[in-house]
């Protein structure tokens, strides 16, 4: 295959074949973050990371058994169990975040599917967040294309629902809910207009060929995820997968840089697992492409930094938070043109400068 220029990289795909994908993870770790900061700079404003913060609105109880995760009614993991959270109750909590810099507030629930008298009390806190002037964002299970309707009317933007892994590996992490089921509800979503926000998570036993299957998989969606978190296993004692292989840290790396490359005008959120990496971790995810974390509150029911580490770090790096569509665009370059032949016909990996 004839060698694409370095400006193919950035282009807008959707045809991502799995060698492509493992190509690009097995660059040469400082080429690729080369590649993965200067597309970066073509699509996003540099220098700048967008705040979330994350807050469970109703914990533990779930059905399901995904193997990493506490809120599990299958796993002894300690977890205290909280009811769906007062309406009020969750607009302080916003309050509190906004003034601690975030601009968008996500709400998570341990549900299998919310109930209809459930979903209309969420479509209250949603009316609220946004009554604040923030961005809002929920995960909450699977959705019906009416239950997304019902969402967006109330003035939701984001919805959360991870793929977690590569299909091949997903019944190796969960067996209650099928890879299809996940794929159903992405397409409720985005027939109901709402942004997406997709990604998955690494550390759980999975080959390198599935981490690079995972990213295919989301990039070769009908649109790209706007959001696409990339979280780090958290193990929890009493789940399936405590006492896990730790990840490489610099795989993690790879896995954002490629993520950055395959969606280049995604948000690439670093989101759980944070709590354990080293400031200079974070400052090489943020030079592969990271450009959103969550911070403040607990992510659901693991931590994450805590706001003050966070600012020291950000005025370490010279990193500054993210304002708002009209701030963000004054600063990003042209995109590039996604129409080259190049583009379309893919590159060889092993020939990239």
């Amino acid at each position: 295959m004839t060698a694409c220029p370095p400006a193919v990289f950035g282009a807008i795909r959707h045809d991502w074949s799995r060698a492509e994908v493992e190509g690009l993870l097995a660059l040469p770790l400082l080429d690729l973050l080369l590649q993965a900061q200067r597309v970066h700079r073509e699509h996003h404003a540099a220098n700048t990371v967008q705040m979330s913060t994350l807050l469970s609105i109703k914990t533990g109880a779930c059905p399901e058994d995904c193997a990493y995760c506490p809120q599990s009614v299958r796993y002894e993991t300690g977890l205290e169990r909280e009811a769906l959270m007062e309406v009020a109750a969750v607009r302080e909590r916003a309050q509190r975040a906004k003034a601690a810099g975030a601009t968008r507030f996500c709400m998570g629930a341990a549900y299998r599917s919310p109930k209809a008298k459930e979903l209309e009390v969420i479509a209250a806190m949603v009316r609220e967040v946004r009554a604040l002037g923030m961005e809002t964002c929920a995960t909450l299970g699977m959705l019906t294309p009416a239950q997304a309707l019902e969402l967006k009317a109330a003035g939701l933007d984001y919805y959360n629902h991870n793929l977690d892994t590569s299909e091949e590996f997903y019944g190796e992490i969960i067996t209650t809910r099928t890879y299809q089921d996940r794929l159903d509800t992405l397409a409720a979503v985005r027939a109901a207009d709402l942004k997406v926000c997709c990604g998955g998570i690494l550390g759980m036993g999975e080959s390198p060929a599935d981490r690079a299957e995972l990213l295919r998989t989301l990039a070769n969606l009908p649109e790209h995820p706007e959001s696409v978190p990339i979280n780090q296993l958290v193990q929890v004692a009493g789940t399936p997968l405590a006492g896990s292989a730790s990840l490489d840290p610099f795989e993690f790396v790879r896995a954002i840089a490629v993520a950055r490359l395959l969606m280049p005008r995604s948000h690439v959120r670093l989101s759980a697992g944070r709590e354990t990496m080293s400031d200079e971790m974070q400052a090489l995810c943020f030079m592969a492409g990271a450009n959103s974390i969550f911070y403040g509150e607990k992510l659901l029911t693991t931590g994450n930094p805590d706001v003050e580490r966070d600012r020291r770090l950000f005025e370490r790096l010279g990193l500054k938070t993210e304002e708002g569509p009209a701030d963000i665009a004054a600063q990003i370059s042209p995109a590039v043109d996604d129409e080259r032949p190049c583009a379309r016909a893919g590159y060889h990996a092993e020939t990239a400068p």
